[in-house]
């Protein structure tokens, strides 16, 4: 076996596309959002002319080349790029590379997922808020090839080993999907029964059924009420009054949860902060996000004392005597919100938004308070073993990911023996 450099037995970015480019030159575009953690990439169906592709799609990769992430936060190898019918380019955040004959290029792949790979791309990434290694850094990284036969035959034996987890890893994905759906669907019929099989096409909200007597529409704005949370200014000069607290981003709020593993603190005016500090039983909204989470509701527990919340993040109060704050949260969470929220949504080309006006005018059943709190606790005692389900699929898929990661470090670093190893395998 014999050490190189990258760019020793494999070409870098030879083909790029200039800023003198043809406006009307089309091509497939790819961006680190296509590219799965396996390497699989989702090619576009429509193409984009040179003029309206972004700046970034500069990375001309032909078919059979290894295209690697150079981005520290996404570093993932497609492996090797398939034939599209049309040029596949991809962003500048990506470096690719062209096999020589010293190297056949699926070995070349795997080792690009590899861990010494990975380490090496991670200590030599350089910047602080978006760290990447640049192309001339990929050239220089060292990997050490055995014969090219022995790569044929432990490329070919990982071929096998590696679609077989893939598809295991696939299925788990697909259970996952079905438990959400089936979840989603439970939530829905119990809250509001006949949502899915029934609804009345009754305009506005064609998608309901018709409601029972005991759960007539009111408007989220008669039952609660919205506080608005604090605009950051890093212009604002801290005084004798000013106080210092956490406070809550978009990226904290979640669809079903909060996540504080990544809190900022903000120094404000005392006044401001009464303004904007959270109480126990606040159903937490975002101003914008993927259309799919526009409008969940999250309950805040109180699990941070004194802690305020960002103007993009809008706290609903539930009145305490007709809504129950668990039951709203719920209520965001059904087909009726879904459709709610991303029918009045505004949209963009990845993104969506809604306002403190749609919000208070969500159409919600309210049934009296003791029913409320009944159709929580039912549901409850289901989400808590859909909770566990998905527990046990995130497990398996990260068992499934690391066994992946392990038998592709194991085959590019001589720990399989390439005579023993084969590509037929069994299921």
């Amino acid at each position: 076996m014999n050490d190189y450099r990258i760019k020793h037995i494999a070409k870098i970015n030879a083909q790029t596309l200039p800023e003198s480019t043809d406006p009307s030159y089309t091509f497939r575009y790819i961006d680190i959002g296509s590219v799965n953690s396996s390497g699989g990439i989702s090619i576009p169906e429509r193409e984009v002319s040179f003029a309206a592709a972004p700046s970034r799609a500069r990375r001309l990769a032909p078919p059979g080349s290894v295209v690697v992430s150079t981005v520290r936060t996404y570093l993932r190898a497609v492996a090797p790029v398939p034939a599209s019918g049309a040029p596949l380019v991809f962003s500048t955040g990506f470096a690719v590379l062209e096999a020589s004959d010293r190297v056949d290029n699926r070995y070349l792949a795997y080792y690009c997922q590899s861990q010494p790979f990975i380490d090496e791309v991670v200590a030599r990434s350089t910047g602080v808020s978006y760290p990447a290694i640049n192309a001339s850094e990929i050239g220089n990284l060292t990997v050490t090839l055995p014969p090219l036969e022995e790569q044929r035959r432990l490329a070919d034996f990982l071929d096998v080993e590696i679609a077989r987890i893939d598809r295991l890893a696939s299925a788990r994905r697909r259970q996952y999907v079905t438990l959400e759906e089936h979840t989603n669907a439970e939530v829905s019929e119990i809250l509001i029964p006949g949502i899915t099989r029934s609804p009345s096409g009754t305009w506005p909200w064609t998608w309901l059924p018709t409601l029972r007597e005991d759960r007539a529409l009111v408007r989220l704005g008669y039952v609660s009420r919205l506080q608005n949370g604090i605009t950051i200014d890093g212009s604002r000069e801290a005084s004798i009054d000013s106080v210092t607290r956490p406070y809550l981003r978009v990226a904290n709020v979640q669809a079903g949860y909060v996540d504080l593993s990544s809190v900022t603190e903000v120094t404000v005016p005392r006044a401001m902060a009464v303004r904007s500090t959270l109480r126990p039983g606040d159903v937490l909204m975002t101003e914008g996000g993927d259309l799919d989470k526009l409008g969940r509701g999250t309950v805040w527990e109180g699990q941070l004392p004194n802690c305020l919340h960002q103007n993009h993040v809008f706290a609903l109060r539930p009145d305490p005597d007709r809504l129950d704050p668990h039951y709203l949260a719920l209520m965001t969470q059904t087909l009726h919100g879904r459709c709610y929220f991303e029918s009045t949504g505004s949209k963009t080309t990845n993104l969506a938004s809604t306002n403190s006006s749609k919000i208070m005018s969500f159409p919600i059943p309210l049934p009296r308070l003791s029913r409320q709190r009944e159709l929580v606790r039912q549901l409850r005692t289901q989400l808590d073993a859909a909770t566990r389900f998905k527990a046990r699929l995130d497990q398996q898929l990260a068992l499934l990911n690391e066994r992946r990661q392990a038998l592709i470090t194991a085959a590019v670093t001589g720990q399989i023996d390439s005579y023993t190893a084969n590509g037929r395998g069994t299921e």
